[in-house]
């Protein structure tokens, strides 16, 4: 990631890496505290602070206040030339002058097998609206630079402003229980994944995350194991890969046969930042097909 200047009176914030005013409650591009002690665990991981209950984030003409902490608002204020688009149930308020219009995804058909929105909705200014994830957890804001590109997990996404392109993509990561008719295919990461990039402007993500997020910036081929259900973001420089372990001993252990007490893992491999969310989703099953591109590992 290139380095960026930093002019007098300034600093880069230790979370989203935008450089910021030296002083100031939050950072102005993603709302982070500034007046807390950063809490890096042992094992490398970094605290996301949660935003402080009316932060405000700056974005083109246009900001965002968060509102709340349990179940975090997002209260957009619209300049004119600026929009953000968003999945339509989390609208939880708007003025009138605010114009809402549809707009259609890319990949429609696929999205429609895979049980994602086609339809996500436009919201142009002036005015003021709000958006909720309209569940317990924290609101991460992810600005970008023009060029930057972040994967996100499917289902995670509260809006992105109008500079920001959307895409999806297959996660590849994925397994076979079963035979014959009972065959099943499992995708503990989810079958699809959200890519947004800012283009020609900056731009900014909002994802709703369940539970508190931790960070980690990854060396060149680091790696790290974590929960397929607790990965929330990483930059596409990070590559994921399945990872399959049981309990050493145990009577007839092998990845080629049934066997119920295996850890279904996320390898994460760097360079790169990755987040996860303490909040996720547990992945148990009773057996994996022998073509799953899977590695194993005991314990």
């Amino acid at each position: 990631m290139t380095v960026p200047q930093i002019p007098e009176g300034h600093a880069v914030c230790r979370y989203c890496r935008m450089v910021r005013p030296a002083e100031g409650p939050s950072c102005p591009s993603c709302g982070a505290a500034l007046d807390i002690r950063q809490k890096v665990s042992r094992s490398g991981w970094v605290e996301q602070p949660p935003i402080k209950d009316m932060a405000r984030i700056q974005f083109g003409q246009s900001r965002v206040q968060i509102e709340g902490t349990y179940v975090p608002v997002a209260d957009f204020s619209l300049a004119e030339p600026d929009w953000i688009f968003f999945a339509h149930h989390a609208l939880l308020w708007t003025e009138p002058g605010v114009r809402l219009t549809n707009t259609s995804l890319a990949g429609g058909w696929n999205r429609m097998l895979s049980g994602l929105p086609l339809i996500m909705v436009e919201a142009h200014g002036p005015g003021r609206v709000a958006l909720s994830g309209d569940r317990s957890g924290e609101v991460v804001a992810l600005p970008l630079m023009p060029g930057r590109q972040i994967w996100t997990r499917e289902h995670r996404l509260l809006t992105a402003t109008g500079t920001i392109s959307y895409t999806w993509q297959q996660t590849g990561v994925w397994y076979t229980t079963g035979s014959g008719d009972d065959e099943e295919t499992h995708y503990p990461l989810g079958q699809i994944g959200d890519l947004f990039m800012a283009q020609h402007s900056p731009g900014l993500v909002l994802l709703h995350a369940p539970g508190n997020t931790f960070l980690r910036d990854l060396a060149p081929g680091e790696t790290v194991l974590v929960q397929p259900g607790a990965l929330l973001y990483r930059d596409v420089s990070v590559t994921a890969h399945l990872h399959m372990e049981y309990p050493q001993g145990a009577r007839g252990v092998s990845w080629r046969k049934t066997f119920s007490q295996r850890t279904v893992w996320l390898r994460l491999v760097g360079p790169g930042r990755v987040a996860v969310s303490s909040v996720f989703g547990h992945t148990t099953s009773l057996a994996v097909n022998q073509h799953s591109p899977a590695t194993a590992r005991q314990w």
